[in-house]
């Protein structure tokens, strides 16, 4: 199939560390570190570690995602061995995946990797190859309205990683958090201006520039703004990051069981209280210094509609790094193919 015409993106590599915090890398370390206080008790019985921590879930990665990685690939022994857990994070709206992210936590080095994947990211399926909204990957989570599918194609495109759970969260439970907090100061560059009355739900954000505190509702229409970015979505993820460091910050200072009651309200996860509760345990004392995050390095389509096509090379060589791979020459094989 013909793709349309792109472009080499620079903004394709990894993002600093100083200038990076995902949005909902919170939900990864705060509900996590949380678990500690609400479920000790019950944890020293050594009886419930397998059970999902949000209560009865309908899909269980663990058990249900296929291995993508070759046998015979430079990835196979890492994905095998590697002490690490991948979790997949998807920020829901309107049934779409407006936010795709995995969290990558290494027990041993006690240090997050923190993946983006555009939501404009192009994935061709047959069945809707007459649709061009439909070849987004953000389209997959709406055809099926479970994460399964997702991780399957995340996966794939990130050349057979493994991933072992999921959290889903929405624009509600996103405002609902940010208000828990007591809103994310932010210093807006540029007045956001936009509106888009056959948005479900309709669209209006008029956010000043300037310093302020964003309360929950603000903070949502600050994180769906995207028309006024040159590099469309990719802007859109790097505002994401900027919040992030707000957010963050204004979380270490709030009430945490005050917040985990609300994530807990407001997050779908298949993620069991033995996997929580290590993840928290070892995240204790990490800084900055031991968080780094990248965007799915890409090549951008220029003309609508705009796809962000995944860059092999490129997300074998941040594979690499984030596995401590030596680097080969070719990423022949790296995937399985389908027979």
């Amino acid at each position: 199939m013909n793709q349309p015409q792109r472009s080499k993106a620079s903004y394709g590599q990894a993002v600093a560390p100083s200038s990076s915090k995902l949005f909902l890398k919170y939900f990864l370390i705060t509900f996590c570190l949380s678990i500690v206080v609400f479920t000790l008790a019950s944890v020293l019985v050594g009886k419930i570690m397998d059970r999902n921590l949000f209560g009865e879930s309908e899909i269980d990665l663990e058990e249900e995602m296929p291995v993508l990685v070759d046998k015979n690939s430079r990835f196979f022994e890492a994905f095998q061995d590697k002490n690490r857990v991948n979790v997949l994070l998807l920020g829901i709206n309107d049934n779409l995946a407006d936010t795709i992210m995995v969290a990558s936590f290494d027990y041993d080095a006690k240090h997050v990797d923190l993946i983006s994947i555009p939501r404009d990211t192009y994935y061709f399926r047959e069945e809707y190859a007459s649709s061009q909204s439909f070849l987004k990957i953000n389209s997959v989570y709406q055809n099926t309205e479970k994460p399964l599918e997702t991780a399957v194609v995340v996966s794939e495109i990130l050349l057979g990683m493994p991933i072992n759970c999921y959290a889903i969260i929405d624009y509600d439970g996103i405002e609902k958090i940010v208000d828990s907090m007591g809103g994310v100061p932010m210093n807006i560059p540029k007045r956001m201006k936009y509106s888009d009355p056959t948005d479900k739900p309709p669209l209006y954000i008029d956010i000043p520039a300037g310093e302020q505190v964003l309360d929950g509702e603000t903070a949502v229409k600050f994180l769906r703004y995207r028309k006024g970015y040159v590099e469309g979505d990719i802007g859109r993820i790097k505002a994401q990051q900027t919040f992030m460091r707000s957010a963050f910050k204004q979380m270490l200072g709030a009430e945490l069981p005050k917040i985990t009651k609300v994530i807990f309200n407001n997050v779908d996860s298949d993620i069991k209280i033995g996997t929580a509760t290590t993840i928290a345990t070892k995240a204790i004392g990490m800084g900055d210094e031991s968080i780094e995050t990248y965007i799915m390095p890409n090549t951008l389509q220029e003309v609508a509609p705009y796809y962000v096509y995944p860059d092999s090379q490129g997300i074998a060589e941040m594979i690499e790094e984030i596995y401590s791979i030596e680097p080969e020459t070719t990423t022949d094989g790296a995937i399985e193919e389908e027979s």
